[in-house]
């Protein structure tokens, strides 16, 4: 049987919500690829479940609803997505290089998945700043329930009666729930970073002089854009440094073969982020060897995040396999 509720125009109305339903999921889920499997499986729910949907002012909140379920169903008995900075107190450059499998990393996101294309520059930016890595991995911390809670607040707006007939609970439960979790927030080191701002000179002349230093390996350069107490992770491996000092070493010692890499810019969780190529023999071969983002804070870098899982987030971000000629 045909009905309106069927109809393409239904399936357009359906994908209009997929770029924001997926950022939502990110939100709580903290992989990119989890977030786009939750987002596909509400759409499934929701054209299975049509005879349900009673009208177009209810879209959105039916569809929140779904999507809700189905990130908490995913969250059920799972470990939290966490950075390396969380397992313990940093290493130093020649420390050992074990690694955890890829399900217990917090993940980047691209920001064309969850951000509109055209948006008002001011929540754009409030947007970024709800997805740089360090507020998505301080969302992990948080019991499913009050993560939900405290991202359709805090984070889209929504009114606690909302929330409430979403969750089907009472306007003071997700009152308590909000209140629990700003303070677990509110202790949480949550390192300072600079959401990326295309139109600041500034910002843009301090990733070009990264750039330039990174490629050409300048280590005098790229000490005078660290910050002293700069942290790096590198994903899957639980090793992470703080420091500039320690960086450093890292980099003139077992990081020694990203020497000559290339770097394609790219933009992940509303932070500048650069698809690493290293070089991977003679003849000017390159391979795809990690996906960087950074953190800025007060004109230098205070987090260098390396993930290494290409195979996977290199066709994500759109980066080519091979550096163009």
């Amino acid at each position: 049987m045909t009905t309106a509720a069927s109809t393409p125009d239904l399936e357009r109305q359906l994908e209009e919500y997929r770029r924001e339903l997926t950022g939502y999921c990110y939100r709580m889920l903290g992989s990119a690829f989890d977030a786009e499997d939750a987002v596909q499986e509400t759409m499934v729910r929701a054209w299975r479940n049509l005879d349900q949907f009673q009208g177009r002012s209810a879209l959105k909140s039916w569809l929140y609803r779904i999507a809700t379920n189905v990130c908490l169903d995913m969250l059920s008995g799972k470990e939290r997505r966490t950075r390396p900075l969380e397992l313990g107190p940093p290493a130093t450059a020649d420390g050992p290089l074990t690694t955890l499998p890829e399900t217990a990393w917090l993940e980047p996101i691209p920001d064309g998945r969850v951000l509109p294309r055209d948006g008002d520059p001011a929540e754009l930016a409030e947007q970024r700043e709800t997805l740089r890595l360090a507020f998505v991995a301080a969302l992990q911390h948080l019991p499913p329930q009050q993560r939900a809670v405290l991202i359709l607040r805090e984070v889209l707006r929504w009114r606690a009666n909302e929330v409430a007939e979403l969750l089907e609970t009472s306007v003071a439960s997700v009152n308590s729930s909000l209140q629990r979790a700003r303070a677990s927030l509110d202790a949480t080191e949550i390192t300072p970073s600079e959401p990326l701002q295309p139109l600041d000179g500034e910002q843009q002349e301090l990733l070009q002089r990264y750039v330039d230093a990174f490629q050409r390996y300048d280590m005098e350069a790229l000490t005078a854009l660290l910050h002293e107490d700069a942290k790096q992770t590198m994903p899957p491996y639980e090793l992470w440094l703080r420091g500039r000092e320690e960086i450093l070493r890292f980099w003139a010692g077992p990081g020694a073969g990203c020497r000559g890499s290339l770097m394609i810019p790219s933009v992940a969780n509303g932070l500048p982020a650069f698809g690493q190529y290293r070089p991977s023999g003679p003849g000017g071969a390159y391979e795809p060897w990690a996906l960087q983002v950074l953190e800025l804070s007060g004109g230098r870098i205070v987090g260098f995040n390396a993930f290494l899982d290409t195979d996977r987030l290199f066709p994500l971000f759109g980066l080519p396999l091979r550096p163009p000629d």
